[in-house]
């Protein structure tokens, strides 16, 4: 308690009276976002699928840190606009302008607590909801017979560019290797072919049923194919052979690629930068760019926390600013509204490559935060 009876008593009680809002918003938003996303989904499941309604009420304890992660901001800027509201209609805020507090003064608890926001949904978006999201898709998918994340997927590409000596000497970064598999099924690739086109004036192919990677002789082991060589020196030339077992040296990527979760939901910022990675090293520049983007937006979202308690608190502190909880819920509303338009506007322009992944992940948040300065500004006069 020595901390917070430090703390100037008006900052106290701003602090105090944005709490039991902040708790009602939270347990609001989190309820609304909690039945739309995911119960009745689960609750289809029950019916068409067959899940039990043991493992969909696990599942659901286990996808609840995602949604609460949502309402973060959301309350945020409710309890501020409601707080701020109620105190000026009750003319509290009034007798504070009339000792001297400025609009800034009062406004600084309300910014102080978004701040807090701001840490605990980075930290819960890091640390919590990648590892409980991963695990409730893994619990449902077992319950209703599917393989485990990771372990099945269609349609596995690969591609690996590197330096090629030409004919006349020179070497040019190209493709050198492109590696296709028609479906990875708990880690073994299905129909896979397999480019090589690493040596100047010969072209390598191979068709196997399957392949696997082995650890031992750090290799791809393919099974029941057949290997073409294109032969460009003294005239084109084809050479083909059929095999039972065949090792080639290729690296463990593609198994690491088709391994990737395909939402940025389930991966933290170290993994999502490795995957990064691995996409643009694999050849899909489209993929990679549209995850540079999630992962700015991993640190830009925390802070709409700020953006929101900053709006709130601006447009509840101006005079007779009283709203009811219904009309503040929903001015809550459609301010969110509008910023997520924007901010899913811009996200679409950066993973099309119209802005930088900075920018559309920053810009929404620049805007309203300019807007709440202007809103701010107003309110001191």
């Amino acid at each position: 308690m020595a901390p917070w009876r430090s703390l100037p008593l008006i900052d106290r009680w701003l602090l105090g009276e944005l709490v039991g809002p902040l708790l009602f918003g939270i347990g609001a938003f989190t309820a609304v976002s909690l039945s739309v996303g995911a119960v009745f989904d689960l609750v289809r499941r029950i019916a068409e699928s067959g899940l039990p309604v043991s493992i969909a009420l696990q599942v659901l304890v286990l996808e609840l840190p995602s949604f609460l992660v949502l309402s973060f901001p959301m309350a945020t800027l409710m309890a501020c606009l409601l707080t701020y509201s109620k105190l000026s209609g009750n003319s509290e805020l009034t007798a504070l302008r009339s000792v001297g507090v400025s609009a800034w003064r009062m406004v600084s608890p309300a910014l102080a607590l978004a701040l807090v926001m701001t840490l605990l949904t980075f930290a819960f978006n890091e640390a919590v909801v990648p590892h409980t999201l991963r695990q409730a898709e893994a619990t449902r998918d077992r319950a209703i017979g599917k393989a485990v994340l990771g372990e099945d997927r269609e349609r596995v590409s690969y591609s690996r560019f590197g330096n090629v000596t030409q004919p006349d000497g020179s070497r040019n970064r190209t493709l050198t290797h492109f590696f296709y598999a028609q479906r990875m099924n708990q880690g073994v690739m299905e129909q896979v072919t397999v480019l090589d086109l690493s040596q100047s004036g010969q072209r390598l192919m191979l068709t196997a049923e399957e392949g696997r990677w082995n650890e031992q002789e750090e290799m791809w082991e393919f099974r029941d194919g057949r290997l073409y060589v294109v032969s460009e020196q003294g005239g084109e030339t084809i050479t083909s052979a059929t095999f039972d077992r065949y090792l080639y040296p290729l690296g463990n990527q593609p198994l690491k690629v088709a391994k990737l979760p395909t939402d940025a939901e389930l991966l933290t910022i170290g993994q999502a930068r490795t995957a990064e990675r691995l996409l643009r090293e694999s050849g899909d520049p489209q993929a990679a760019r549209k995850l540079r983007v999630r992962i700015q937006e991993k640190f830009s979202f925390p802070a709409v926390c700020l953006v929101f308690g900053l709006l709130g608190s601006c447009l509840g502190v101006r005079p007779n600013a009283r709203r009811s909880r219904s009309q503040g819920f929903g001015l809550s509303v459609l301010l969110i509204f509008a910023y997520y338009v924007v901010a899913f506007s811009f996200s679409a322009m950066g993973v099309n490559g119209a802005l930088t992944p900075q920018l559309s992940a920053w810009l929404p948040v620049a805007i309203f935060l300019l807007i709440g300065a202007g809103l701010l500004r107003q309110a001191s006069r």
